[in-house]
């Protein structure tokens, strides 16, 4: 295989956009915020509910004395409002398992709720200096270029992690250099609509571009509409308990004149499953 690590870490060094998670001492927890908070959300969206976020709960602690509809609340329109909840949780987790100090070993990251494999390599390597292979989206995709010669990635498997293994170097600080460069070069670069081969570090050593770029097929799952979908609906059953406060809002009076009324209970039902919405007596409302 050919050395990938030396350009991409010059690469890096030169091109990274300043980004909060990446400044010195910004420590685990900001790391553990920032990657709940940039699953399927633009880096551009995250950056202001991050600053927000930390500014009221610095530390795990603090986030677990708080209520759940405080979490729920304050994460706002960012999407995917489980996270807010999970977060939560891991944080209460931190603060009764680990003396309120986020894990560095990845088994123990993996423990807590709401984290996977990104998530829990990503704080043990960008926080901790560890050496991990840390792989998302971007990687996967600059990974099947560089290595295997496809124009898009397969589905996400525990090979992934594998692969990207191989071509870190062995000193920790600069395999989480090549970790994170590998991101932004897909982020940025090698994007999935339009690779801009000419930019990219390791554009002479990409067995795709060796190859001519062959269209190899595209298997990634495409998001459903938001528009019209049970996404929205949920959303905006949240938005108006978000806004209501305690003690809530009655069950009936909530989105009444949503123009599906089936979509309009199965947003309830399913946000009542996931535990972000409660109701006492008739009122629908944030987790206490």
């Amino acid at each position: 295989m050919p050395d990938l690590a030396t350009p991409l870490i010059a690469w890096y060094r030169e091109n990274a956009r300043d980004l909060p998670w990446r400044r010195p001492g910004f420590g685990a927890w900001g790391t553990l915020v920032s990657e709940f908070m940039l699953q399927q959300t633009p880096v551009s969206r995250v950056i202001p509910h991050l600053e927000a976020w930390l500014a009221r709960w610095p530390t795990p602690t603090a986030l677990a004395a708080d209520a759940p509809a405080a979490a729920v609340t304050q994460w706002a329109n960012l999407g995917y409002p489980r996270r807010a909840l999970w977060l939560h949780r891991a944080a209460v987790e931190i603060r009764d398992r680990h003396d309120g100090v986020v894990p560095r070993e990845v088994d123990a990251l993996l423990a807590l709720t709401g984290i996977g494999d990104y998530t829990a390599r990503a704080v043990a390597a960008f926080a901790y200096g560890d050496r991990h292979p840390v792989v998302d989206t971007n990687t996967r995709r600059v990974l099947a270029r560089a290595v295997d010669g496809r124009s898009q990635p397969g589905p996400p498997s525990k090979g992934d992690l594998a692969a990207m293994a191989a071509i870190l170097p062995a000193d920790p600080a600069e395999a989480a250099i090549v970790n994170a460069a590998a991101m932004e070069l897909g982020a940025m670069v090698c994007t999935a609509r339009a690779a801009r081969c000419d930019a990219c570090p390791i554009a002479d050593r990409c067995a795709w571009r060796a190859a001519g770029y062959p269209d190899t097929g595209d298997t990634r799952r495409r998001q459903a509409r938001y528009e019209g979908s049970d996404r929205q609906a949920r959303g905006a059953v949240l938005r108006v308990l978000r806004k209501a406060g305690e003690p809530g809002v009655a069950d009936a009076e909530v989105i009444a004149d949503w123009p599906d009324a089936a979509q309009r209970d199965r947003a309830i039902g399913s946000l009542m499953a996931d535990g972000l919405i409660e109701a006492t007596a008739g009122m629908l409302h944030l987790p206490r």
